[in-house]
């Protein structure tokens, strides 16, 4: 076994991780960003090191520098986690030759799995069912438009090659959408996974996300711990998850089949380590979606209903031992729920909310599990991923872990900004949701969506309350040492983001173009200009595109508020705005 494992990411998944290293008896050695020097994974670590910069390119996708403190540290191996360098076959490839352990599969499995017109291509050949689509890449509009014509038909997804998460994942239901579709695929997969290659799938309306995860070490062992049920989703992205699977969904028949898939995909890249096989589910067929190379964020339901810790079995096939289990002693008992709880408003479209967490309470009692990175006073900077936690829980069926998890969503109290949990207490209580169906008529609802409105609470007394005394550690040649810091907190910052200078002259500029109902249209929320739609002196519809902001990892597109003729605009590709900023002025043509 190891004696010291470098955890090369930040969050609740570092924490997670740390657990568990802490459990093999394993010194454990974090890496933070500037942002992040005072957040849990770090004071949890037996030894920390700072890496760079708050954007994650100057730090957690640092590659030379995490090889670099590995080395410094005497780390004989690194847990990527998910996210950031977890699916790096170059990465991969580096620890290899730098003598390093990587804590996950070899780089060829990451690397074949990682393009997914190779995946595709690969899947195939093994016999793998796959989505109708492409298995090369396509280089540009114009030839897409060919390919749909005469192979594919609308609608048709338009997905990056690197993509994941939801990331570089655009549909287009007619011809009139695929320009757009087409460069916003290509766009999120450069900025986000370096490659700007895309290819097309047929898309499938409304399918089930259903996925398997698998286990396999170096002796040849491949099983599957059953599935997850995922097709609770937002933009592409995950937002509910839970296994097994509602029985009417996946019988036991289904079952089998879909985890012979799955262990068949992983046994055809020679696959070692956790890893997940994610598919479609759509009138009776299923088809192969893509593998993600990782832990990943949902891995927790499986863990409790089948009791095998999938990140310590994961260290433990990187250490060399064997899995130790065989498909037949994999039992799924009961049935458990996992919410993500994102910093994010659903009553504004699922808006990012970045800020300070005032008040922190977490949910407590029996099935109930919180995999978080925060604490009261902890910043959730909208430079990374929004989610704040994972609310997990287990009961004997369905029905009973439903009621848990309203239980557990009703005792969660995070105040300072707004967060998911009103939305999760809704949705949870809805017969779409006892039904199991995927409740996309809810989540593309304005209507519904608005009656779940986020609650921040817990203003400047709250916040006051939750720092007066605070933990610290001081940097010396890369060490940490702990210290208490005791006295009047920072006023910085307000609870949604903007300062309350921006605020007040924000409300200024409202008054004067008109009031709240006037000429200006703001930012809901803090982040970057990614593009400008419009012109100064263009005539615009109302919710005709404006602008694009990227916002914790998130492409949000902004409307305009009313048809007219654009004044002013403020903005540049590139610049930095406020929430509540303002991004162009709109007067009526009247």
């Amino acid at each position: 076994m190891f004696a010291r494992v470098l955890v090369a990411n930040r969050g609740e998944i570092a924490l997670r991780i740390i657990r568990a290293l802490e459990e093999l008896e394993i010194e454990s050695v974090a890496v933070y960003s500037e942002l992040d020097r005072d957040a849990l994974h770090v004071t949890r670590a037996d030894r920390a090191y700072l890496i760079g910069g708050g954007p994650a390119s100057e730090s957690y996708l640092n590659a030379a520098r995490i090889l670099e403190v590995a080395r410094e540290s005497e780390a004989e191996a690194i847990h990527p986690g998910y996210g950031f360098l977890a699916e790096n076959a170059a990465f991969a490839a580096a620890c290899e030759e730098a003598g390093i352990v990587f804590i996950g599969p070899p780089a060829s499995a990451i690397e074949a799995m990682g393009a997914k017109t190779r995946a595709r291509e690969l899947m195939a050949r093994a016999g793998v069912p796959i989505v109708p689509g492409t298995t090369e890449p396509v280089e540009t509009a114009a030839a897409a438009r060919q390919i749909i014509a005469s192979e594919i038909g609308f609608p048709v997804a338009v997905k990056a090659a690197g993509g994941g998460g939801g990331k570089g994942f655009r549909v287009a239901l007619s011809d009139d959408e695929l320009d757009e579709a087409f460069a916003g695929a290509a766009r999120e997969g450069e900025k986000f996974f370096g490659d700007a290659t895309v290819y097309l799938e047929r898309y499938l309306p409304d399918p089930r996300h259903v996925e398997v995860q698998v286990m396999a070490d170096n002796y040849g062992a491949v099983i599957h711990l059953g599935e997850r049920d995922c097709s609770i989703q937002r933009r592409h992205q995950k937002l509910i998850e839970e296994s097994p699977a509602p029985p009417w969904v996946v019988d036991d028949a289904l079952r089998e089949r879909i985890g012979k898939i799955a262990t068949d995909a992983a046994r055809a890249v020679d696959y070692r380590g956790a890893g997940t096989v994610e598919g479609l589910l759509a009138d009776g067929e299923y088809f192969f979606l893509e593998m993600n190379t990782r832990v990943q964020v949902e891995h927790c339901v499986t863990e409790m209903t089948t009791g095998i810790d999938i990140v310590k079995t994961g260290i433990r096939v990187a250490a060399g031992e064997p899995l130790g289990l065989t498909q037949e002693q994999v039992v799924l008992r009961g049935h458990a729920i996992e919410c993500r709880i994102n910093a994010e408003d659903a009553a504004r479209n699922f808006a990012p909310a970045p800020g300070r967490i005032a008040g922190y309470t977490e949910p407590a009692g029996p099935g109930v599990r919180v995999d978080s990175g925060v604490a009261a006073g902890s910043d959730v900077s909208p430079m990374y991923d929004p989610m704040i936690a994972k609310l997990i829980v287990w009961d004997n069926d369905r029905a009973a872990a439903t009621k848990r998890m309203l239980r557990a969503l009703t005792e969660y109290e995070i105040t300072g900004l707004a967060t998911l949990l009103p939305f999760h207490r809704a949705l949870l209580t809805t017969e779409q949701w006892r039904r199991g169906e995927t409740c996309r008529d809810l989540l593309e609802s304005v209507e519904w969506l608005a009656g779940t409105a986020a609650e921040t609470g817990g203003g400047a007394e709250a916040r006051a309350e939750s720092t007066l005394t605070r933990d610290y550690t001081v940097e010396v040649s890369g060490r940490r040492f702990a210290v208490k810091v005791s006295g009047a907190p920072s006023a910085a910052g307000s609870s949604n983001g903007a300062s309350p200078a921006r605020v007040e002259r924000t409300q200024r500029e409202r008054t004067k173009s008109g009031g709240p109902a006037g000429d200006v249209l703001t930012s809901p929320m803090q982040g970057t200009i990614l593009k400008i739609a419009v012109e100064p002196g263009a005539a615009v519809e109302e919710g005709e595109l404006v602008a694009i902001i990227e916002a914790m990892k998130m492409e949000n597109e902004i409307t305009a508020h009313k048809s007219g003729t654009v004044r002013e605009l403020p903005i540049a590709v590139g610049g930095a705005v406020g929430a509540g900023d303002p991004l162009a002025v709109i007067s009526s043509n009247e």
